[in-house]
């Protein structure tokens, strides 16, 4: 899995084109203040590593948040990261299982629409932490 995280005091996205036929339609659009917002890529070996792929994945993104004070999170689908990629349903089912246990800790948690474009505007902080990639 590849991370690209940011604290954004401001992230506003809308859905554009659906580009997996086998997910709901979905028309969205949203902002959140004062988030991690965390582009992912679920790559082709994290099928058979899930359970660490997952930890790591909770982990990084506490450890943001905690660097910035704030419970709230974005998850963004970002298949442009790696050429590995996982089957979509095994992304989008592991990305489920991260919401809720994150949800279960206390954060707020947002996500851009799981097989879509999406137009976003990102206003990212200055600090170095602000901007992290991470491999798990």
């Amino acid at each position: 899995m590849k991370l690209l995280m940011f604290y954004a005091p401001s992230f506003w996205f809308k859905t554009f084109a659906k580009v997996l036929d086998e997910v709901p339609e979905a028309e969205q659009e949203q902002e959140v203040l004062e988030a991690v917002v965390v582009f992912y890529q679920v790559e082709a070996l994290d099928v058979e590593r899930r359970g660490k792929v997952l930890t790591k994945l909770l982990k990084n993104i506490k450890w943001l948040a905690g660097k910035f004070d704030t419970k709230c999170v974005l998850l963004h689908s970002f298949n442009h990261l790696s050429a590995s990629k996982a089957p979509p349903e095994f992304a989008a089912g592991l990305l489920e299982e991260a919401s809720q246990r994150l949800g279960n800790s206390g954060y707020q948690v947002n996500a851009t629409p799981f097989g879509y474009l999406n137009e976003w505007k990102i206003h990212v902080a200055g600090e170095s932490l602000a901007k992290v990639f991470k491999e798990i």
